[in-house]
């Protein structure tokens, strides 16, 4: 009942005005969060929990801080379901939610969560080792995993060698970081991308992706951080279809022991 639950988050002003200062600015804290709201500090965090809870916020920690991200994900199911059904002025707030939502915000920021039935122990192999990473996303990685290494990226045959693809962060069974790839032309030619709009996102600055794993009573939540992209960026919208496919995929490998071969074209948009 993810649908319900988001409707009734939604259905509080509060909480949607937490939501347009999310989409305006993601990554906060509690505190930047405060600022400026005629509501108390543990009003915010009851309001936030209850985002949390329908998956429209997800909480990333770094350091001391909690930082909050937006998942529009469950009003962009909504909007599919019952906007595209019914007349708009029917349901103009979630409408005019989803047009902000659809807009570029000032730091475009991706963010996923997914939960999985398996240990972080477990989790943390399949995103790091080549034997794991090789079944649910036909992708490897040459590295020692110590921040700062190189990584050489193996794209089911593609190699992309760069000395800026780097490690950034690695802390086993808690959080991995590193650099993104560019979009090289043996690789654009490779997933039959058009030539034009591989050059444009091989512009583009270096992106980097962040894994944060973090212990629940029924296995792992698994949260992907990708920032770094420009406003206005191509490479953003590539990567936000490719990421469910992948996450996907590495949850029925790990609760199920069975993943199904992937093309190459649909994986490799991230």
């Amino acid at each position: 009942m993810a649908t319900d639950e988001a409707f009734k988050a939604l259905a509080d002003a509060s909480r949607r005005e937490l939501l347009d200062r999310l989409n305006a600015r993601n990554g906060q804290t509690l505190a930047e969060l405060c600022e400026g709201l005629d509501m108390s500090r543990q009003a915010v965090s009851k309001h936030l929990a209850v985002l949390e809870t329908a998956g429209l916020v997800t909480t990333l920690r770094r350091g001391r801080e909690k930082l909050h991200y937006l998942d529009a994900a469950p009003i962009n199911a909504i909007a599919d379901r019952w906007i595209s059904r019914y007349d708009r002025p029917r349901a103009q707030a979630l409408a005019d939610l989803k047009t902000a939502l659809e807009h570029p915000m000032t730091e475009p920021t991706f963010v996923y969560t997914s939960y999985i039935t398996a240990p972080p122990e477990k989790v943390w192999q399949a995103i790091t080792d080549p034997a794991f990473t090789r079944r649910y996303w036909n992708l490897t990685f040459d590295t020692d995993w110590t921040p700062g290494s190189h990584m050489i990226w193996d794209n089911d045959g593609v190699i992309i060698d760069d000395p800026e693809q780097k490690v950034l962060e690695y802390e086993p069974y808690t959080r991995l970081s590193y650099t993104w790839h560019q979009f090289t032309p043996e690789l654009v030619e490779a997933i039959g991308m058009d030539a034009d709009k591989g050059g444009r996102m091989r512009t583009e600055p270096r992106s980097h992706a962040t894994f944060t794993l973090e212990p629940t009573a029924d296995g792992t939540k698994l949260t992907v951080l990708h920032e770094g992209f420009p406003e206005g960026s191509e490479v953003i919208h590539s990567i936000s279809g490719g990421w469910p496919i992948v996450i996907s995929r590495l949850k029925t490998m790990l609760e199920t022991g069975d993943v199904t071969a992937v093309s190459f074209r649909a994986r490799a948009r991230v």
